[in-house]
């Protein structure tokens, strides 16, 4: 019974991807940004979602334990539509990981480029030098549907106490950036099954872990975001077949990105454009 019910939960969380469309008609897909430390997850959570639209586990971004940016430049991941989900209203673009080091990691000035859709796909991060307007890869006249939606913060969930000062520095100036473009945000903290006993054995126990919810409240208080934006998931890594709990913790957190990027499209809102 209770995995029918798994099976019913997983299907109408892709009916509701499936039928989101962003409300201004010049934009089809939401663009979502994946932004944190080295490890985190980011790749591997493009690749999770990918397994959970297709039905099977499936790998295409790169993905290790490196302990430096294995993501060394920026990436625009599509996924293709399926069976399961036969409309795909966003991408998930993906970008270098965050370092403590000064000249290390995503530098601030390119975070906000990629913000406003000035940086294209498979651009070469420099860490010591931003991307220049000169660049073949500097996009000069972005429109809507270049620049990013909604802007995803991924955190291991057991390396929450150990952020280092300066990581939630970084983190934090690159709240003030994305809040002064009025782009909102969410906080993804993955590895869940890793950090906490009653929830590797049974996902449905995310909500119920004492631990989980700390490390929620802690992050909350840590980056000054509401704990509504944060959402625990696991990712696919050494799994071979899809999982339904998995899935629904993975396709929550996709929904919870739509609505988020529903909230950006609702300021350029106008009866004239919206989306048929």
């Amino acid at each position: 019974m209770r995995g029918l019910q798994s099976g019913r939960r997983r299907q109408a969380l892709l009916s509701t991807i499936s039928g989101w469309k962003p409300s201004v008609s010049s934009v089809k897909q939401a663009r979502i940004l994946l932004v944190g430390p080295v490890g985190a997850g980011k790749s591997s959570f493009y690749n999770s979602i990918n397994s959970a639209c297709k039905g099977y586990v499936s790998i295409q971004a790169n993905t290790g334990t490196a302990g430096t940016s294995l993501t060394t430049q920026f990436r625009t991941y599509y996924i293709k539509p399926s069976n399961s989900v036969t409309h795909v209203p966003f991408t998930l673009c993906d970008s270098m990981g965050l370092e403590d080091g000064e000249n290390t990691g995503l530098d601030v000035d390119d975070f906000t480029s990629i913000l406003k859709g000035h940086i294209k796909d498979k651009y070469q991060f420099n860490p010591s030098m931003p991307i220049q307007p000169d660049s073949p890869h500097f996009n000069k006249s972005p429109g809507l549907k270049d620049k990013i939606h909604c802007v995803v913060f991924v955190i291991d969930i057991s390396r929450v106490k150990l952020l280092s000062d300066k990581m939630i520095e970084k983190f934090v100036v690159f709240r003030k950036k994305a809040n002064r473009l009025c782009i909102p945000q969410r906080v993804l903290l993955t590895k869940v099954d890793e950090a906490c006993p009653l929830v590797a054995e049974d996902l449905k126990n995310i909500y119920q872990s004492h631990y989980i919810n700390k490390m929620m409240q802690e992050i909350t208080t840590k980056l000054g975001v509401s704990l509504s934006a944060v959402v625990p998931v696991k990712n696919y890594y050494q799994e071979l077949e899809i999982d339904s709990q998995t899935d629904i913790l993975l396709l929550n957190a996709v929904v919870q990105m739509l609505r988020a990027a529903e909230g950006y499209f609702d300021d350029f809102y106008n009866p004239e454009e919206r989306s048929e």
